[in-house]
């Protein structure tokens, strides 16, 4: 805040709560704005035919994420922020980014073309967990001090707190259904699209490994005739 805005803000007698705007920011802004990338990198995989190259193992690692970054946040949502909290939280965003090189890299070596805009938003995707974690740590600093104290002599540092002021159940179901829309039916889509490849591939093998046996049957039978007619 600038010197002038202090100033204004004594004047009229006004103040602002800037947990309250973190809180609001972090709930109507950065989480649904992270379906955005996170579907523009489905869009991405698409057009790159993920099934014909890095297929289901690509595909099982997506969803490893979604789950490694779909749990804290569901915690979240439910339960007051404490040190075990903190500590799922901080344990998924740390497990998360490995799991983002091993994608990526999983990736190239199927040959499958990771474009610079997919790179791009990959760096959305890696960045926004570290920021709304940064975020409630700053908001729960007290919390972090406890985390870092052990739990101190908290009784409920390292059990799961219902939050002490709900979610409303309208804004609950709002992020379910955006869930539902966003993660769930298109990377659903993408791992069944990579599993019947994989299917469709297997089939393919197996009908050319039974027909080459049978061509190998009878060159003898045509080497034989044509010997025959040679005597």
């Amino acid at each position: 805040m600038g010197r002038d805005q202090a100033t204004e803000v004594a004047a009229t007698g006004s103040t602002v709560d800037v947990g309250d705007v973190t809180t609001r920011y972090l709930l109507y802004g950065l989480l649904p704005g992270w379906f955005v990338p996170g579907l523009a990198d489905w869009v991405m995989h698409r057009r790159t035919r993920i099934e014909d190259t890095a297929g289901t193992k690509e595909s099982l690692i997506h969803s490893l994420m979604m789950a490694e970054v779909g749990l804290p946040i569901a915690l979240t949502l439910r339960y007051e922020v404490n040190p075990l909290l903190l500590s799922v939280q901080l344990g998924g965003a740390a497990v998360h980014e490995a799991t983002a090189l091993w994608d990526v890299r999983t990736a190239v070596r199927s040959d499958r073309e990771v474009k610079p805009l997919e790179q791009h938003i990959h760096s959305f995707l890696e960045s926004l967990p570290f920021g709304a974690l940064a975020s409630l740590m700053c908001l729960h600093a007290d919390q972090v001090r406890s985390l870092l104290r052990g739990g101190g002599d908290d009784p409920d540092a390292w059990r799961l707190v219902p939050r002490r002021r709900p979610l409303s159940p309208g804004y609950l179901a709002g992020i379910g259904v955006a869930i539902g829309a966003c993660v769930l039916l298109p990377y659903g889509e993408e791992l069944l699209r990579c599993r019947r490849a994989a299917k469709a591939r297997k089939k393919g093998a197996r009908g050319d490994g039974a027909r080459r046996p049978g061509l190998r049957g009878r060159r003898p039978a045509r080497i034989k005739k044509l010997s025959m007619k040679g005597s």
